[in-house]
């Protein structure tokens, strides 16, 4: 598996301030990758892409306020909000054993233990202490795990596939129709 070189962190959120500086909010909110970088790419609404590297950051509790070199007044900011923020996997300490990048988790193909298709994790959600693979399907409802062991056992990166677990209170594979048993009158 060729391991994409750029990781989503976060976006642009808003111009801050009349010298150019913008916040920048995490995918994940305990976040604190950005602190350990010095440069990243955006790539703007219209797609634009281009790199910047950090002048300054100051940590807030739901957003990093950043100075970019070259970024000097509001409007060249507001020029990148709603910009996606990514770093680069190269600058960054490759995770711990039985760790993974978040950004590494979204394509991989979902199946249950015993191999059937889920779908594909399309979105992680940091909404606790965990975070949540959103996995989708066409035709199927959608499906959010916990990223603990105890919902997924295996994440195999080379085979680009992931061994959910879902918690008991949803049944995959159930049919829609309740009505399975004998008809009516039999």
């Amino acid at each position: 598996m060729t391991q994409r070189p750029l990781l989503e962190l976060g976006y642009v959120s808003r111009a801050h301030g009349l010298r150019g500086e913008l916040a920048v909010r995490p995918f994940d909110p305990g976040s604190e990758t950005l602190g350990t970088v010095d440069r990243v790419r955006v790539r703007t609404r219209t797609g634009e892409e281009r790199d910047l590297e950090l002048e300054s950051l100051r940590p807030t509790p739901k957003e990093d306020i950043v100075a970019f070199v070259g970024v000097e007044s509001r409007t060249e900011a507001e020029a990148l909000v709603g910009a996606t923020v990514f770093v680069y996997r190269e600058d960054l300490e490759p995770p711990a054993e039985g760790e993974f990048f978040q950004g590494d988790l979204i394509g991989l193909a979902a199946v249950d233990e015993a191999g059937a298709p889920l779908g594909s994790v399309v979105e992680l959600w940091a909404t606790g202490e965990v975070p949540n693979l959103v996995i989708r399907a066409p035709g199927k409802p959608e499906l959010v795990v916990p990223f603990a062991d105890e919902f997924v056992p295996t994440v195999d990166l080379a085979a680009q596939r992931i061994v959910i677990r879902p918690p008991e209170y949803v049944e995959v594979g159930r049919r829609e129709s309740a009505a399975e048993g004998p008809e009516d009158g039999e």
